[in-house]
């Protein structure tokens, strides 16, 4: 049986549907961008990078950028698309990150925390190594959408994992991700020391109307994805606040 979330065995792939599709193209990473704002100048940790798409638009607009992912295959294929010279690591937000306390302005994670059962210590982990006043953007699945992919649907107020088969570039390949509350989420930000600025249910880039037309009606009409900005408190020093 195959190994769930095995994003080495299908990076190629994986990164040339994310490339130009509906959601990830369209949806996903220009709402990033719009809650990202001005960047130029900003160093900016991007956590879970993947191959790189949302590190690239976000240098091309001014950003210092630093990568990590924990696939050694999608991090070379980041490296084909930004260059020899990009700050790419290979790192697993379950552990320990390689980068001095307050190292950046912002943490971009697009995508990344729904693969987690604890966001607890990762978040931690992000916090330490924002500076005061800096910001995590995060999306993740909508817990609407988490929550009505099963029947019968399970408890809302449960964390719970859920498996489903992907199918893109020609294969199907099987994804477990992890659900929770919305509660729990906002919870979990408080509890790691970050003050919630944001919550944001966007609409499609509206280029998108044209090129996907039945899609776009769904994507303008229902849940999706899910998008945070929160913020270390400009008070706080080092991990403790």
């Amino acid at each position: 049986m195959e190994r769930v979330n095995d994003y080495d065995s299908f990076a190629e792939a994986y990164s040339a549907e994310n490339e130009n599709s509906l959601v990830n193209a369209y949806y996903a990473r220009p709402a990033m961008l719009a809650l990202a704002g001005d960047v130029t100048g900003r160093r900016i940790l991007d956590a879970g990078c993947g191959s790189g798409p949302l590190s690239e638009a976000l240098r091309d607009r001014g950003g210092v950028v630093t990568g990590i992912d924990s696939s050694a295959n999608m991090l070379a294929l980041a490296e084909r698309r930004l260059g020899a010279d990009a700050d790419l690591h290979l790192a697993d937000l379950r552990d320990s990150l390689p980068f001095d306390d307050g190292a950046f302005d912002d943490v971009v994670s697009s995508l990344v925390l729904h693969y987690l059962e604890d966001w607890g210590p990762t978040l931690a982990e992000l916090r330490r190594v924002l500076r005061p006043g800096g910001r995590l953007i995060a999306s993740v699945d909508h817990p609407f959408v988490a929550y009505t992919i099963q029947d019968p649907r399970p408890d809302y107020f449960a964390t719970t994992s859920y498996t489903f088969d992907w199918t893109f570039g020609g294969r199907t390949v099987p994804m477990r991700f992890w659900r929770k509350p919305l509660h729990a989420m906002t919870d979990a930000f408080i509890a790691a020391g970050f003050r919630l600025c944001t919550i944001s249910e966007p609409q499609p880039d509206p280029a998108a109307r044209e090129l996907f037309p039945d899609g776009f009606r769904d994507l303008s009409t229902k849940t999706c994805f899910l998008f945070f900005v929160v913020e270390v408190p400009p008070s706080a020093t080092g991990s403790d606040g």
